[in-house]
């Protein structure tokens, strides 16, 4: 049965990465293109010109990143998420968004290195130029230089994107289940959840988006030049002071298109992989099959 959960999640995780992934690196690309000379006006120029320029393989570049890190995220967040919230002892909203909160935070471990990685990736030279071969090379010749620190270059700004993200995501999605009604049987229930799933990874990247942009520049500080920012506050106030509170949305409409898919994917894949694992585990006769479960299955809302 564990086999069959991990196995599960893994799969949707993936699916739900495919989709998503040419959507993060729009986003990327855009929140960290110099003011003084950008290359993309928009989400959708981005889109034509990384096309355009490197093939629709462009799209995908550091998708190994989340891949890798798609089994360890996915055991450490519903893992703890479920513990912590049998830890508190009742199933209220206030200890939903606290359990999503851990979970959120404890993933970081895993999580920064990974998008570390992802981000550097999205942002290098096409070709032979390029300067990492992959994420693994990545990390090693990032740790080379800085060691630990680098590695784990902008950890404080996707610890206080992830911790209240993740709560807001599991808060938003047990609510909205509640109010649809999503129960065991329901002929409706598979739309439900999708549309449950991905109505709450909307709102939980609008609960933190800004961090998202910090988190992204300073990870991305330094690839391209010496760097620029000194923290998180130091990020903050030259970027504003450069383009003013608009920065601070950059990649935005990206973010949201890429929301709902990679949550409405995540949930497709959990029913239909679900359903072939019933059909195929043998049970002792007259034993029942169980309901599916309606509540939180493996919407991802960080940036995998």
């Amino acid at each position: 049965m564990f086999v069959t959960h991990t196995a599960r999640r893994t799969l949707t995780g993936v699916a739900g990465v495919l989709v998503g992934h040419p959507f993060d690196t729009v986003k990327v690309r855009l929140q960290v293109q110099s003011v003084e000379k950008p290359q993309y006006r928009g989400t959708l120029h981005c889109f034509q010109a990384i096309i355009k320029q490197e093939g629709v393989l462009g799209l995908y570049r550091g998708l190994g990143s989340p891949l890798l890190g798609l089994t360890f995220i996915n055991a450490l967040v519903f893992g703890v998420q479920g513990n912590t919230l049998r830890a508190l002892g009742r199933d209220s909203p206030l200890n939903q968004f606290l359990a999503g909160a851990a979970a959120g935070a404890i993933q970081c471990v895993i999580c920064c290195p990974m998008e570390l990685a992802k981000t550097r990736l999205q942002l290098q030279e096409a070709g032979p130029a390029r300067t990492y071969r992959g994420p693994l090379d990545c990390l090693a010749q990032v740790y080379r230089r800085e060691g630990l620190r680098g590695v784990n270059r902008g950890m404080v700004s996707t610890l206080l994107r992830e911790t209240p993200s993740f709560g807001v995501y599991f808060l938003t999605y047990d609510t909205l289940t509640r109010a649809l009604g999503c129960e065991p049987g329901d002929r409706l229930l598979v739309p439900k959840l999708l549309l449950a799933g991905g109505t709450s990874g909307i709102a939980s990247w609008l609960s933190t988006y800004p961090l998202d942009v910090v988190k992204s520049r300073l990870q991305a500080d330094g690839l391209r030049g010496a760097p620029r920012y000194r923290g998180i506050l130091d990020c903050v106030r030259q970027s504003y002071r450069a383009e003013g509170w608009r920065v601070f949305t950059r990649g935005l409409a990206s973010t949201l298109l890429r929301a709902f898919p990679v949550n409405a994917a995540t949930f497709a894949t959990v029913t239909v992989v679900l359903s072939y694992a019933r059909g195929e585990e043998a049970r002792p006769e007259g034993d029942a099959v169980p309901a599916a479960p309606a509540g939180p299955a493996l919407a991802q809302p960080s940036s995998l």
